[in-house]
This record gives C-alpha cells, sequence and structure tokens, in this order.
C-alpha cells in the first residue's frame, strides 16, 4: 500500500550543478500522485517571490516529509 496523501515541496535550485533544496511546502494535501502532479503547475506560478535561478514543484508522499520535519524538545 502506498502513502495515503502527496503534498508538493517546492525547491530551490542554484545555478548548473548546485543542489536544490526544499524552500517551502504547501499546505494542501492530494489524494493521489497524479493529483498532486497536475496541481504542480499552476503552484509553481505563485511562487515568484523566491529568489532563486531555478524554482521547482515536487510532489511528495506526506509521510516522508513528516519525518523530515524537526520535532520541538521538550
Amino acid at each position: 500500500m502506498g502513502p495515503a496523501l502527496y503534498v508538493i515541496a517546492i525547491l530551490g535550485c542554484g545555478d548548473s550543478e548546485a543542489a536544490c533544496r526544499e524552500v517551502r511546502r504547501i499546505d494542501r494535501a492530494y489524494a493521489t500522485a497524479a493529483a498532486c502532479s497536475a496541481a504542480s503547475a499552476t503552484v509553481l506560478a505563485t511562487q515568484a517571490d523566491l529568489d532563486f535561478p531555478v524554482v521547482q514543484a515536487e510532489c511528495r508522499p506526506a509521510t516522508a516529509l513528516a519525518a523530515m520535519t524537526p520535532r520541538p524538545r521538550g
């Protein structure tokens, strides 16, 4: 069984060989990878405020992003 939800991660990329890094996550979940991919171009068009030579949208399983999020200690 695959992930239950997908989210769009916005990646900021440098020139040429520079690695991309996640700079933003869109606060909306999609039920399928296909639905996420279909929405990614529209979402990407709203990210013009980012100061990177290249900006990309990538669909990722919501579970993978949750695992990457630092949790507060306490």
